[in-house]
């Protein structure tokens, strides 16, 4: 009971930070899962709980993603990231989540200077954005980070980023989950209970965070997204080391 009340209260976080920054469920809840059953059947039994976290927060959001973005970055990152999850197990090194750790802090730090404001990304460059965050993120097993900060470098308000950002990462569980279902069934099984408990800890994070997003200032909203990005790329820097 103990364990099942320290995941539910990680899930209600991680509903939340995702709820605001777009990503944070599957960083947050992976690892804690993993810690008890084994990062392998984290990766199955999180995907359930992610993805409807996804799709209650897309829906808060439905009016609000950027078409545009979403057709260029969106559709080339969902592509990236599926690509880069298929080859992840042949190309999974200590080396590429250090990679990701060190852009992920590059990331938040030249947001936090006002850097990376001087080089948006549009057009092509866009899809290019997209397909390499995706494919790096899927390597490394871990997109929703990368993702959005690729995202920062658009001109997207707060409630569009992170609209914009859920929208790449539904298309994504849409493909990834019955895949899991087909593959990793007998984990899901056997841990249906964990899966249970997290779905509705992360639905209602995302019920208390999806409002939080509304009364955030823009630059607060950066500010806030940079640190959390350098805490994930530190994180897992860091992790490397355990």
């Amino acid at each position: 009971m103990a364990v099942d009340a320290l995941l539910a209260a990680v899930g209600v976080a991680a509903g939340a930070i995702a709820a605001i920054a777009g990503f944070g469920i599957g960083s947050l809840l992976t690892p804690a899962v993993g810690a008890v059953i084994g990062i392998k059947a984290a990766v199955a039994v999180v995907a359930i709980p992610h993805a409807v976290a996804t799709a209650v927060r897309l829906w808060g959001l439905r009016d609000a993603a950027d078409r545009s973005v979403l057709t260029s970055f969106g559709l080339a990152s969902g592509l990236g990231g599926l690509a880069g999850a298929l080859l992840h197990g042949a190309f999974t090194s200590p080396i590429l989540t250090a990679v990701l750790g060190l852009l992920l802090v590059l990331g938040g730090t030249l947001e936090l200077t006002g850097f990376a404001r001087a080089w948006p990304v549009a057009g092509r460059w866009g899809t290019v954005a997209g397909l390499a965050s995706g494919l790096f993120g899927g390597l490394v097993g871990n997109q929703g980070g990368i993702r959005s900060a690729a995202l920062l470098r658009f001109d997207l308000g707060p409630r569009a980023l992170v609209a914009t950002a859920t929208a790449t990462a539904m298309l994504v569980d849409l493909v990834r989950v019955p895949v899991y279902l087909i593959t990793s069934g007998a984990d899901l099984v056997a841990n249906a209970r964990t899966v249970a408990i997290l779905s509705v800890a992360v639905v209602v994070g995302t019920l208390f965070g999806g409002p939080l997003l509304r009364w955030l200032p823009e630059r607060v909203f950066r500010r806030l997204l940079a640190v959390l990005l350098i805490c994930l790329g530190v994180a897992l820097i860091a992790g490397l080391g355990t």
